[in-house]
Parts: structure tokens; sequence; C-alpha cells
């Protein structure tokens, strides 16, 4: 997988991730706001369900104050003190419930007011019942403004309790709308995450699919190169094939050209005509060994050594004129039938016959052969 696949992966990956996360987090923080609304609706139940146990409780133990002033019974009484002490439990625990809340706290504590001022007027008829006897109550019933009172009461729950219905409605709409956000929140990153996962595939698939076009493409161009290997091992094998006969050809050449300069160098040395090899500068470069025995001179003596310090011309004018040597090496003319002496290790002339043969390479001069034949006395003295 190249870098550039990678890389959109791997952000696929980390979106993907980021959408779980944010999802997670999303539907625990509506999970926990539903759980509050929930909360919030309970809470909202109890307060109508103490508000409605509080104004029972209170209309028992109003009638049962009523049932035994009349009947004087110790079970009316019992219920009676019974029932105020529910009232007492329930205005408690609305005060529990509504300590939180401004609103709904001030009208609880409006309510036991009221209420504990009902109480206390039953607790003393119901006391002044049993010290006295129904006579001495029936004034208290008669200043009694017990209906009014109770309908205070009546209104002021009524009023508690229809805040707290208002409230429950609220909060449940508000419940209702986090459940539905929770859902689709979910949903949505569910979505989400299906769709990142599906470009992800997309992307891979894409990738893979690329590398076997790839892999075709490499296969396809390994077989023409392997074609063309073949091709060039056949070329060079053929090649090698005639590089070797042709050093063949060339080692028998140099050996035939070998032999044939061992040829001409024995043949050289066996002749007695003095042979020098010269330089286009005429300075000797090699000699024969006929050279050798009548000059006196060792070969190494006689190599780089000018040749007009060997021998000189000596015909007609000779010392007047320009030595032909360099005239004809420049010129590339050969010289035949020269007269000339050549001086020997001690000094002495020793006349002969010079013939000049330049040496060409290319039509370009590079030096000469020079022979030297020895003059019989008899023709010396003739001459």
């Amino acid at each position: 997988m190249n870098d550039k696949t990678t890389r959109r992966v791997l952000i696929l990956f980390l979106l993907i991730i980021a959408v779980f996360v944010a999802v997670a987090v999303l539907s625990v923080r509506n999970i926990n706001r539903s759980v509050a609304a929930s909360d919030w609706v309970n809470h909202t139940h109890a307060v109508i369900l103490e508000t409605e146990g509080l104004r029972s409780a209170l209309y028992v133990g109003d009638g049962a104050s009523h049932a035994y002033v009349v009947t004087g019974d110790a079970r009316d009484k019992r219920s009676c003190v019974e029932a105020l002490s529910d009232v007492d439990e329930h205005l408690q625990i609305l005060a529990a419930l509504t300590r939180t809340e401004p609103s709904q706290k001030e009208q609880v504590a409006r309510i036991a007011v009221l209420v504990n001022r009902r109480s206390d007027f039953i607790r003393g008829v119901v006391a002044a019942r049993q010290a006295a006897g129904p006579e001495a109550v029936r004034s208290m019933l008669a200043e009694d403004a017990g209906q009014p009172a109770l309908k205070g009461i009546q209104g002021a729950v009524d009023k508690l309790k229809d805040d707290e219905l208002g409230l429950l409605t609220e909060r449940d709409t508000a419940s209702f709308l986090q459940a539905q956000t929770v859902r689709w929140t979910v949903w949505t990153g569910v979505t989400l995450d299906f769709l990142l996962l599906a470009g992800t595939g997309w992307l891979v698939s894409d990738d893979i699919a690329a590398r076997r076009r790839a892999a075709a493409v490499l296969t396809e161009a390994n077989e023409r190169l392997e074609a063309k290997v073949l091709e060039r091992t056949a070329e060079l094998a053929s090649a090698n094939g005639l590089l070797t006969t042709e050093n063949l050809e060339r080692r028998w050449a140099n050996q035939g050209l070998e032999h044939q300069l061992r040829y001409n160098q024995l043949i050289i040395n066996s002749i007695n005509d003095l042979v020098f090899v010269i330089t286009k500068a005429t300075n000797i470069s090699r000699v024969n060994p006929a050279v050798v025995r009548l000059t006196g001179h060792e070969t190494h003596e006689l190599i780089h050594v000018p040749f007009s310090s060997i021998a000189r011309i000596t015909g007609e004018g000779a010392p007047a004129m320009i030595d032909p040597i360099p005239q004809a090496m420049n010129a590339g003319h050969d010289l035949r039938e020269q007269r000339a002496v050549i001086v020997d290790k001690l000094g002495r002339e020793i006349p002969v016959r010079m013939a000049l043969f330049p040496l060409r390479d290319r039509d370009k001069v590079v030096g000469g052969v020079v022979i030297l034949q020895v003059v019989p006395s008899a023709e010396t003295g003739k001459t």
C-alpha cells in the first residue's frame, strides 16, 4: 500500500474513532440528561402524590374529629390523631421535596401555615370534647370557619398541584426530546461510521486493484525484458564468437608478423653490407652486426649518434655541398650509388658506396634505411 493511500486510510480511521468518541460522549451526556429529566418527572409525581395525600389526610382528620364530637368513640379519636400525624408527615415530605425549588417551597410553606392552623383547631376540638363533653365544643364548632379554611387549603393545594402538573408536562417533553436526541445521535454516528468504513474499504480495494495492475504491467515488462535479454545474450554470444575468431586471426597475424620480422632480422644480420636505420633527424636507431665488425664500435655506442659523425658523402664537390641525406629524407627520395667514407673506431676512413631508402607510414616519412657497401681495394686504386 502506497504512502498516499496509507495516509488516507489512517485519516478515515481517525475520523471513525472521532465520530465514535463524539457519539459516546453525546450519548452519555444525553442519557444523563434523560436520567435527570426522568428523576425530575418522578420528583414531580412524588410532590403531586404527597399533596394529594396531605389533602386526603386532612379531610380524614377533619371528618374523624366531627365524628368524635358526636359519638365520643375512642376509635374516632384515634383515627383523627392518626390522620393528623399523616398530615404532619406529608408536610415534612413536601418540604423536603421542594427545598431546592423556591416557587414550590413558598407554596408549601403557605400550605403548611394553613394546614397547621387547621390541625391545631382540630386538636383543640378533640381535646375540648374529651375534657368537657359535646356541649363544650358546640360553640367552637358554631364559630368554626371550617369550610372557608378548608377551601383555602384546597385552593392552595390545587395551585401547587397545577404547577406540578405543568412542570410534569414540561419535564415529560424534555425527557422525550432527550430520548429523541440520543436516538438521532446514535443513528447519525452509526451512519457516519458506516460511510467512513465503506470509504476505507473502497480505498483499500482501489489500492489492491492498482497494485494488481502494477504487478501485471511489471510482469509484462519483465517478460519483454527477458526476451530482450535473451536476444541480447544471443547477440553477445555471436559477437563473442566473432571476437574470438578475430582474436585468433589477429594472434596468427601477429605471430606471422613476428616470424617475418625475425626472418628479416636474420637476413639483415646475415649480409655483409652495413645497414643503418636512421630517424627522420638522421640519428642512428639501429645497426646490423656488419657495422660492429667493420667499425669496431659497439651497438650501444652508435645508437642515437648522428649518422653524419660516422659516415659522409665524398662525391665531387661533396665538402662544399649541403648534406643530401636530410634533403632526401624530407623529399622522400631515394639516394643510390653515392660515394662515401665511414670512420671506424680508430679514426680510419673506409671508402663505401651508400644507398638511402626513406621509410614511410601512410605517405609520411618517419625515417630511413642506409646501406653501405665497402668498395674493393682494386676499385679504390682505379679511382
